[in-house]
Parts: structure tokens; sequence; C-alpha cells
């Protein structure tokens, strides 16, 4: 069984005063896939680097801003950072990890809600990452692209789909965005194992007590090939734990 979570960290230092590392400890994945470090590499604090895992990071060349990672148990044969694309690469917002049987990327979409510019960059950015993504649907390996895409798909996605139709994250160009991914041939593992079932989401804003109250977006995925899919046995939001804004999702595979 292979054991793989996906963390928005809002701040790899933040999360780590949040118990980060007791998470790890207590539920021990094989493979970690990390968004918005909002840190440089040397600052990622040294217990998690003592952790028993192999850390792989891309970070942004702004400080305290974006950055992704991969943590996992089994060294990567290879480990690739960005897309090619400048200002993408720049922020720090795609990774890759290539092992023996399996290809894992770590993925941190912008976020548009800053005004207009960043929603075109949003776009921008999306539209290089799907031709991108599309190739590794028919290579030799099984791939899963984990991480923060900041857009929820669907109305059962979000708590209040209605108040919220002309907000960036659930926006009809971007939900038809990720309707053209599936389409593609990527498999939403998560809903694929939770089908029709409302009220799941992995994150809530720190305002008016959103977590509490359940009222969540659904926006951290993993987005995998159909071999993927097919191997997936449990999917888990883990709400219990605060170590952010989000909460990890984790899914067993038995590769």
């Amino acid at each position: 069984m292979l054991k793989i979570s996906s963390l928005n960290v809002n701040g790899i230092r933040a999360a780590h005063r949040h118990g980060f590392t007791d998470w790890v400890n207590q539920e021990d994945p094989d493979i970690i896939c990390l968004q918005e470090l909002r840190a440089l590499e040397h600052q990622v604090p040294g217990p998690i680097k003592k952790l028993d895992y192999h850390g792989q990071y891309h970070t942004a060349e702004k400080k305290g801003y974006s950055g992704v990672g991969i943590l996992s148990k089994e060294k990567p044969l290879e480990i690739e950072k960005g897309i090619g694309v400048d200002w993408i690469d720049s922020e720090g917002r795609v990774i890759k990890a290539e092992f023996e049987d399996l290809i894992v990327f770590s993925i941190y979409a912008p976020s548009g809600t800053t005004g207009d510019e960043r929603q075109d960059l949003k776009m921008d950015f999306l539209d290089h990452f799907l031709p991108f993504a599309q190739k590794y649907l028919s290579g030799d390996k099984p791939v899963v692209f984990c991480g923060d895409y900041n857009i929820c798909h669907k109305p059962i996605d979000i708590h209040n789909p209605k108040r919220n139709k002309n907000t960036s994250g659930f926006l009809p160009e971007e939900r038809k965005w990720v309707t053209k991914l599936l389409e593609i041939g990527f498999e939403d593992v998560y809903r694929r194992l939770h089908e029709g079932e409302p009220d799941l989401y992995s994150w809530w804003s720190y305002r008016a007590a959103s977590k509490e109250r359940n009222k969540g977006w659904r926006i951290d995925y993993h987005m995998t090939c159909p071999t993927m899919l097919e191997s997936a046995e449990k999917a888990v939001i883990e709400m219990d734990w605060d170590l952010s804004d989000h909460a990890p999702v984790t899914i067993s595979y038995s590769l």
C-alpha cells in the first residue's frame, strides 16, 4: 500500500509550529506533497529536515512566497523543477519526483483573489499546465498531480455556490478548465471515491469560525491517470489536524 498526502502548509514554519512533525509521525505517509512553503530551503525547520524522508523543494525567488516540495521515504530517481515558463518557475509552483514505479508532482496554482492581474496570471498558468500535464498521461509510469489547484469544480465542492458564483476559485472559466482536465483523461480520485457526498472540503477561511461550521471549499486534489484511480483504496481529508487553513488530503493506493 502506498500512502500519498497533499497539504498546502500556508507556510512550512507555521505548520511546524502547529504540529506538522506530529502529523507525519502519526499518519506516516510514504510521500507528502507540500504547497505554499513560504520559505527558502534553508529556512525549512530542522525537525522537518530530520524526519526519515528525502526532501525536495522548489522555492520562489520572492522571499516568504509560494514554493512547493515533496517529501518521500524512497529516494527519487529524478527531480525536475518548473514547467519551462519563466514567471511560473520563478514563483516555485511545480515540482516533479520520479520513482521506479511512479511519477508524483506537487503543484500550487496561483490564486486570483487579489485582483484582475493575478486572475489573468492564474488563467495563464492553467493554459500552460494543461498540455504540460497531458503528456504524462501516455507515459510508461502512473502519474499523480497532487496539490492546491485553487478551484472548486462543482457546486458540491463549495459551501455556498450561489453566493460564490462570481468569486475567483469558482468562476465558470476555472470550473470549465477542471472539466477539460478530466475530459482529457485525468481522474479526481477523492471525488471518485466519494461520489455525491456533500460537505467534503479541504480549505476553510480563518474568518467566522468557518472550519468549526464546515463552511469550506474543496480546492486540493489528487489528479491522476486512470491506473492510479483503479488502485485507489481509501481517500481521507484529515480535518482533525489544524496544521494550516487547509487539511491534508491523503489517498492510499495499492500499487
